[in-house]
């Protein structure tokens, strides 16, 4: 299985978690792609969606999904969502597609968060893949200073504004062994909107797409 072939099958799974006539939060990414166009072909099982970006919602609804502002809903029972690193604890690494600060805030409204990814993607220790933080454009400077107390390499993404209008910097070499504490301390920096360590609300299941098949992380099982 290949990883186009990984993603799909993925995808697939995850639209047995999508309760009927609900409305659900997806997530950015190429293989939340995947996922939109396998819930495109089931459109009339829910009744709309929360998009985490832009370009998320631009998918919803030319696939005739009907796209909800967040505001608008009190909760969503589901939100699945690609990452760019897991581990068995279901921690995550995102914002590989300049999309972190949506996909936080819309997992933090869900009660259930299925991480959909292809086997590459787990690891024992994030931060091989670069950690995304988004930042205030004024304060770059300073947040780049202060990541490098943290042991950081951060590294400007060029040419991309997010859809809140701000920068990401990509932070290598940092040491994430407690990635709770530390995606605490980044976002205390002033001047930082959020970063990509999703750990104090990590995912509640993992679809993981490999030789094998899809592998099951987590507890929780589709209804």
């Amino acid at each position: 299985m290949d990883n186009s072939e990984a993603k799909l099958a993925v995808a697939k799974a995850a639209i047995e978690y999508v309760p009927e006539g609900a409305i659900i939060g997806v997530g950015t990414g190429t293989t939340a792609n995947c996922f939109i166009d396998e819930l495109i072909s089931v459109r009339s099982r829910i009744e709309a969606a929360v998009a985490s970006s832009e370009a998320t919602a631009s998918r919803l609804l030319s696939g005739g999904i009907r796209v909800l502002e967040l505001n608008d809903v009190d909760c969503l029972p589901l939100y699945v969502d690609g990452a760019d690193e897991i581990t068995p604890r279901l921690h995550m690494i995102k914002g590989g597609g300049g999309a972190l600060t949506g996909e936080k805030i819309v997992a933090a409204v869900a009660r259930t968060f299925v991480c959909i990814a292809d086997d590459s993607k787990l690891v024992d220790v994030l931060g091989s893949f670069p950690l995304p933080v988004e930042a205030i454009p004024m304060a770059r400077g300073h947040v780049e200073r202060e990541l490098m107390r943290l042991g950081g390499r951060p590294r400007l993404r060029e040419g991309v504004t997010t859809d809140n209008g701000n920068i990401i910097l990509d932070v290598g070499g940092l040491n994430i062994s407690s990635p709770i504490e530390l995606e605490a301390a980044i976002n205390q920096i002033a001047g930082v909107v959020t970063n990509g360590l999703f750990a104090r609300r990590g995912a509640d299941v993992a679809l993981l797409g490999g030789v094998g098949g899809v592998k099951k992380l987590g507890g929780l099982s589709a209804e």
